[in-house]
Formats: C-alpha cells, sequence, structure tokens
C-alpha cells in the first residue's frame, strides 16, 4: 500500500503515542516498547500498511540518527569517577571480549554457510560483533543493578559500535576485492583515532566557550538543544573531514560530561524524548524490513547461528576476557548475557546491502534475523536481569563473595545500589 504523508503521520503518530502511552505499564512487565515496536513493525508490514526499502536513504538516515543521540547521550552519562577507578572490565570487554567475538562468530558463520569466503564470514561477525546501546539502555539506567555493571556494560555498547565499524569496513573491502587491505586497514585505524581528537577537541571548545556567551550563557530550555548541536558538530566534522564520526560523538559526550558536570542533568531532559521517539521509529522500521526480506535459506543453519551468537559467542569471549579480574560469577554472567545485537548491527548490515558484495543479501539476512532474536530475548529478560541480579545481591549481604572494591561496595550496601542518572527510557 503505497500512504501518502498525511497517512504516514497518522501511522507514526499512532505507534508514537501507543508506545508512550503503554511506557509505565512496559516498565513494571518483562515486555519493552523495543519488542512492541519490532513487532508492530512486522504486523504493519504484513498488513500492507507500510513498506520499507532496504537500501532507501531515509531507512539509513533513520537508523544512523538514532544511533548517534545513544550513543552521545550514553557518553554524557559515563561516570567520571569509575572511568577513573574501574576500567579494568570495560577495557578487557572492548579488547578482547569483542574481537573474540568476531572471531567465534566468524567460524560458526563460515561452519553454517560454505557459500560465503572467508572475508564474508568475517564480515557478517563483523556486523554483529558490537552490542547495542539502545537496547541495553534499560539496563544501564536501572537503579537495582550495581554501578560497575552499567559502567562496563555502557562503556561497552558505546564504544564498541565505532570500533566495529573499521572492521566491517575493512572486511568489506576484502569481500568485493575493491582495494588494498593493509593500506584500507591503516586508514581506517587513521580515522578511529582522528575521530576520538575530533570528539575531545570539540567538546573541549563546547565546554569552554560557555563562560564567555553574552547575555549571561544559555537560557535553560536551549541547554539540551546545545548539546545535542555539538553532538551532531562532532559527527559531521569527523565525517566531512577525516575520521570516525560514531567514536567522535560518543568520546565528545564522555569529554563534555567531564568538562561540564551540569550537562548531563540538562541534556537528559531534552534527550530522553527525543532519543525515544527515534528509537520506537527505528525498531518499527526494521520490523518491516524483517518481511520485506524475508528468508530462503536454511532454516536449521540460520536457528544454529543465532542460537551460537547469543548462548554461546558473546558468553564465552566474556569469561575468557575477564580472566584474572575479582569480578564475581553473578556480575560474569549479566554481563555475557547482556550483549544484544541492534541498531549499529541494523545499520553495518544495510552498508553490507547497499554494497557489490556477491552475498550481501545472505549476510543482511542471517544479520537481521539474528538482531531480531537479540531484541527479542534480551527486550524480554532486561527486567528479568535486573530483578535476578538484585536477589543476588541481596542474598549475599554483609558477605564478600559479590563485592568487587569500593564502588561495588557502596551499590551492594545492604542490598540497595546507588542512583546515579535517570531512567532515559
Amino acid at each position: 500500500m503505497d500512504i501518502g504523508f498525511s497517512e504516514a503521520l497518522l501511522v507514526l503518530g499512532l505507534l508514537l503515542a501507543v508506545a508512550a502511552g503503554l511506557s509505565g505499564w512496559l516498565h513494571g512487565t518483562v515486555l519493552s516498547i523495543s519488542v512492541l515496536s519490532v513487532v508492530a513493525g512486522v504486523v504493519l508490514s504484513h498488513a500492507g500498511v507500510i513498506s520499507v526499502t532496504p537500501g532507501a536513504t531515509i531507512v539509513v538516515l533513520t537508523v544512523e540518527l538514532a544511533l548517534i543521540l545513544t550513543l552521545f547521550s550514553d557518553g554524557l552519562f559515563v561516570e567520571r569517577e569509575l572511568l577513573q577507578q574501574e576500567w579494568h572490565a570495560p577495557a578487557r570487554a572492548l579488547v578482547f571480549a569483542m574481537p573474540l567475538t568476531l572471531l567465534l562468530l566468524a567460524l560458526c558463520a563460515k561452519l553454517l554457510f560454505p557459500t560465503l569466503s572467508w572475508a564474508e564470514a568475517f564480515l557478517l561477525a563483523a556486523v554483529l560483533s558490537p552490542t547495542d546501546p539502545v537496547v541495553t539502555s534499560a539496563i544501564v539506567t536501572a537503579t537495582r543493578v550495581p554501578r560497575l555493571i552499567r559502567h562496563t556494560l555502557n562503556l561497552e555498547s558505546g564504544l564498541n559500535d565505532g570500533l566495529a565499524l573499521p572492521f566491517v569496513l575493512f572486511f568489506l573491502v576484502l569481500a568485493t576485492d575493491s582495494g588494498n587491505a593493509g593500506g584500507e586497514a591503516a586508514r581506517l585505524l587513521g580515522e578511529a583515532l582522528a575521530g576520538g581528537a575530533i570528539g575531545i577537541a570539540l567538546a573541549w571548545l563546547g565546554g569552554r566557550i560557555l563562560a564567555y556567551l553574552p547575555g549571561g550563557g544559555i537560557t535553560s530550555p536551549y541547554e539540551g538543544v546545545y548539546a545535542l548541536g555539538l553532538a551532531f558538530a562532532a559527527f559531521g566534522l569527523a565525517e566531512a573531514t577525516y575520521g570516525n564520526g560514531l567514536i567522535a560523538v560518543f568520546v565528545a559526550g564522555i569529554a563534555l560530561a567531564v568538562a561540564r558536570h551540569e550537562i548531563p542533568e540538562a541534556f537528559s531532559h531534552f534527550n530522553e524524548s527525543v532519543s525515544a521517539t527515534f528509537q520506537v521509529i527505528t525498531f518499527v522500521v526494521f520490523g518491516a524490513l524483517i518481511v520485506a526480506t524475508g528468508w530462503d535459506g536454511n532454516t536449521f543453519a540460520l536457528l544454529a547461528f543465532i542460537a551460537f551468537a547469543l548462548l554461546v559467542a558473546r558468553p564465552a569471549a566474556v569469561f575468557v576476557s575477564f580472566l584474572g579480574i575479582g569480578l564475581p560469577r553473578s556480575h560474569k554472567l549479566f554481563i555475557a548475557w547482556f550483549g544484544p545485537k541492534g541498531v549499529a548491527s541494523m545499520l553495518f548490515a544495510l552498508l553490507v546491502l547497499n554494497s557489490t558484495d556477491p552475498h550481501r543479501s545472505l549476510v543482511f539476512d542471517v544479520a537481521s534475523f539474528t538482531v531480531l532474536a537479540s531484541i527479542l530475548a534480551h527486550g524480554l529478560t532486561d527486567t528479568v536481569g535486573a530483578n535476578w541480579i538484585e536477589r543476588r545481591l541481596g542474598g549475599s549481604a554483609g558477605g564478600d563473595q559479590d563485592r568487587v572494591g569500593e564502588s561495588v561496595e557502596a551499590d551492594e550496601h545492604e542490598g540497595t545500589p546507588a542512583v546515579v542518572s535517570p531512567p532515559r527510557r
């Protein structure tokens, strides 16, 4: 069905109103807005109400905007004290867990989908290697979850989106045989470093000039607008010059929060509604994309790959990477499970679909159904997981099994976690 602008706004308005109206009820259940939005996209597409073309520019831009908003917001909520004191777990997750997850997924992909070349198998794995800051937003803002776990998941999901992009582009070059792999690797590394530098420089400059603005500075209604402007500027400057825009946005959020502590609180009120709007739209579009692409391959191989990605690759990578770190087993299990695939993987899969790779449709379809399964599985277990970790902490209060450093002790004292930031979902 080809609908016009007014009909499109009608559908969008109803979707947003329903999502907002159910948000209070969903907050206390195992369901989530992400899950219901995906289901809505599937139902509306099957009914012929909406039709989505995977390669359409509007689809790519919508997903990219949702990711930019979430990355910047997560960067602002990185706590300075934990960033300085409790960096071992996030660093291990980024340096060891993500590459190991990529390797395991590539081996599994090559085994289950033999038509893929090794470059394409690693390309599929790179698409699915980052964790999603949108789906984990309910966890990283849940005050029942220990600060160290929230901090680790927040930093990991925020940084690995930008860090995974160079791998996606590198293996895409290998798969399409369209350039020099060594030269491309050096270029992508340089863009990642440049993106981080641009994010820091722009955030530092933006924070410094606040004290010199005319008329007493920014009025309250525009504080969030100013922060969002810096986010867009960081992404745009990095992409227009020589840098990774996703890394620039997240690093800019961290740097701005460190330089101006009042910005996160001001931005949170503004960003909550904007980010939530794009999240609903993104997941509805993704549900429609699943219907549009479909699956005509080996269903057993697809299900086996999805199970391996969610139940084996991520947990194994996390446990190996956390060897030697004094984290309780319950913390490791929690972090190992909550490695959802989401907005970043959607965007990377769309990049592959719009490329010249001979098996781009297979890579896109496998990635899409894996993301769908992840959204459902992790979206349905975020509340359950928070309740589980809360019971674990309450059951071991007074002991030392679940105590890791002063920051964790503060969260676990009498089973009452510390409040760091207001919910953004």
